[in-house]
This record gives C-alpha cells, sequence and structure tokens, in this order.
C-alpha cells in the first residue's frame, strides 16, 4: 500500500509502524508517547533523511510520559558570564574558530627577554591580536556569538561588553544543528561581513530541566532539527527508552523515503510463504525442496510472535494461513486477544523498506551458511 498522497492516513501509518517499532518493554501507553515523539521528530525533516539532526537528551527525573520533544532545540550548554540569559529576535553568528590566543602559546621555540617588560609587550601584542579579531566579528552586528572551540576570558569580556551573548565549546555536533534550525553559516574567518549569513530566531534563554541548566532555541525559522528530552526515574529506564526511540526514529526514516507499507503482525511472511508454496509445486528436483524449506522459514515469524506472546502458535498460524488462503488478505495475528484480526482495521502496519532489508539480508546469510561445504578447525595447541 501507498497512502502518501493523504497526508492524514500517511502520518497515521506512521504512528502505527512506530508503536510496532517500539520495544515492548514500554507500557502501552509509553509506547503512544513515544509513537508520537518519533512521528513529529521525523516529519520536522522534510524528508530529508539526515538522522543527525535528531538529538536525544537523557534527564533523569519525572517519569517516561513527561518526555517531549523541544519547541526549536536544546543545547546542553550554558552561557557565559556577564551576559544576558535571554534575547528576542537575535542575529546569531555561529563560528568554529580559535578564541584562546590572549595567552602566550609558543610551542617548540624559546624566546629570551631581558626584562619584564619585554613579556608584557608580547602579551599585549597577543591582547592586541585578539582585540582586532573581535573587532572584526563585532562588525557582523552579531547578538550571540556560538563558536565551537573554547573562548577564554579577554574576548569574552570584549564581546560581553558589547552586549553579545556568548556561547563557548558547542561541539561540532551542535553547531551542525545550530546552522540546520537558524539558517546560519559555520564562519572560519571574519573579513567579509557583507557576505556572511547570520541566523534567526524568535528568542534563546536559558532554563533549567532536572538539575541541569540548557540553552533553548525557540520560533526557529528552518525548524529541521529538533531535540527529544526523555525523562525517567533512573538510567536504566532512559537508557532502554532511547534504544527504543532511536530504532522507531531509523525504521521511520525508511518509511518516509519509501511510503509503501505492508500489513504487521505476521501477515507479510505468510502471503508469502503461501506463495513461495505455488511456485514450489511448478518446479521439479531439489529445487522445489529450496523452495519448500524456505517457505517452512517465512512461517517461523509469526509462530515466533505467537510464542513470544504465549499463546498456542500451531493453532493460530494454521488459523492464519487458512484465513489469507481463504481470501482475508489483510488479515494477520491479534495478540491483545490471541486470535486473528484485520490488520487494516487494528492499524498494525510496517514499513515496506524495512521489511525488504531484513528479507534480504537473512536470505543472504542463509546462502553464505549453504555455501560453507567444510568445516575449518584450529589445530589444538600442543600440551607442554
Amino acid at each position: 500500500m501507498d497512502n502518501s498522497a493523504d497526508p492524514v492516513k500517511f502520518e497515521e501509518d506512521l504512528r502505527n509502524i512506530a508503536m510496532t517499532t517500539l520495544s515492548s518493554k514500554l507500557l502501552l501507553h509509553d509506547r503512544k508517547a513515544f509513537s508520537e515523539l518519533a512521528v513529529k521528530a521525523v516529519l520536522r525533516l522534510k524528508g530529508s533523511g539526515n538522522l543527525d539532526y535528531i538529538k536525544i537528551i537523557k534527564k533523569a527525573g519525572g517519569t517516561l510520559t513527561d518526555s517531549f520533544i523541544a519547541d526549536g532545540m536544546i543545547l546542553e550548554k550554558s552561557i557565559s558570564t556577564g551576559c544576558a540569559k535571554r534575547v528576542e529576535n537575535p542575529r546569531v553568528l555561529i563560528a568554529n574558530t580559535p578564541m584562546d590566543h590572549d595567552k602566550i602559546k609558543i610551542m617548540g621555540s624559546k624566546v629570551k627577554v631581558d626584562s619584564m617588560t619585554a613579556i608584557a609587550e608580547i602579551e599585549e601584542a597577543e591582547k592586541m591580536k585578539m582585540k582586532a579579531k573581535v573587532d572584526r566579528i563585532l562588525a557582523h552586528k552579531p547578538d550571540v556569538f556560538i563558536n565551537r572551540q573554547l573562548i577564554y576570558n579577554y574576548p569574552e569580556q570584549l564581546l560581553a561588553e558589547k552586549g553579545v551573548m556568548v556561547i563557548e565549546h558547542a561541539d561540532f555536533d551542535g553547531v551542525e544543528r545550530l546552522s540546520a534550525i537558524l539558517g546560519s553559516d559555520i564562519l572560519s574567518t571574519f573579513d567579509d561581513p557583507e557576505g556572511a549569513t547570520l541566523g534567526t530566531c524568535d528568542y534563546i534563554e536559558e532554563i533549567m530541566i532536572g538539575e541541569d541548566k540548557v540553552i533553548k532555541f525557540s520560533g526557529c525559522h528552518r525548524n529541521e532539527a529538533c531535540t527529544v528530552v526523555l525523562r525517567g526515574s533512573g538510567s536504566h529506564i532512559l537508557d532502554e527508552a532511547e534504544r527504543s526511540l532511536h530504532d522507531a526514529i531509523c525504521v521511520l526514516i525508511a518509511a518516509v523515503k519509501n511510503h509503501r507499507i505492508l500489513y504487521g503482525g505476521g501477515n507479510a511472511e505468510m502471503r508469502m510463504s503461501l506463495a513461495v508454496e505455488d511456485l514450489a509445486r511448478t518446479m521439479t528436483g531439489k529445487q522445489a525442496l529450496a523452495c519448500e524449506a524456505f517457505a517452512r522459514a517465512l512461517r517461523q515469524l509469526p509462530t515466533i510472535i505467537c510464542d513470544n506472546a504465549g499463546y498456542d502458535s500451531a493453532e493460530l498460524v494454521t488459523q492464519l494461513r487458512s484465513e489469507i488462503h481463504s481470501g482475508k488478505t489483510s488479515w494477520g495475528l491479534n495478540m491483545y486477544e490471541g486470535c486473528t484480526g484485520d490488520m487494516d482495521a487494528m492499524g498494525v502496519t510496517e514499513a515496506f523498506r524495512v521489511k525488504e532489508q531484513a528479507l534480504s539480508s537473512a536470505t543472504e546469510a542463509a546462502e553464505m551458511i549453504l555455501r560453507v561445504d567444510d568445516i575449518v578447525r584450529c589445530a589444538p595447541r600442543q600440551r607442554q
């Protein structure tokens, strides 16, 4: 099926895929909340599929249902001392440049001086060099300066005196995401104020999440990247929630790239098994045996679904096979009630691309094992 023409139906299909993918270790209401978070995060990418633009941060405290997706982006850093903690409609300059030359840093060389005055002159020259660099930055007229690298006290003081909010050591991933959502260039040189593009958003402020201070960027104009904040009572729960949410996001990205979906609940495997059995009847010799074995392997997945749920797999799998053979091609296993049911009505779907990749990978692995015609043994170690 392909429901990409209907945005509402397509979004509902994405929620169903996320619910199917999320770990069974999460409670039902947690899976519903996480499926909403995953769908919103993936749809904000607008089809780009760049997983690096989705940041997941974990903050202990609260419950899993307190998790939320930030309106904009959250950066796990703090604003420098002496700067305003909130700026509205700022011009944001994102840079990747060294701002730590206000001290003497001469590696592998020796400088001999005959007085402390000469040392002071060297330090003053370094300060003037840094001041000239800060002046070139200020020529861009930024309200916020974000640097990937460290910013020492002297340039930080010069920028703060001009009313510029300073954020240092934003990390490479941080500046890349900020560039994506703010629409700003990442500058390394500052000689062309007219040609540089600065980012904008509605406001930037410092907030508290749990016990930590973070910086929130709200009302970002491009709004492609986002941050999902996971809350939970402990680190083990947060780690499991992060793994589950990451799996769901990866599957949804594949579903967005390829809009086709399949019915879940073992429906696809059972239909493929029946098709392979029909093909085996037209063959002769050992090829027919291989096709029959492949059909049995495909039926193992609905069998495993039933066994994991604690139901009678032999009864349900044969019942599902009979239903599909009789023309109910949308039916699958209903593990809520321990019977077969209509997957279309229940909304149990899977991404076609993920299912195709799993099938091809499993088939290639089986072929590789069958090609091994001998056992390679390591010679036993001689006893001394």
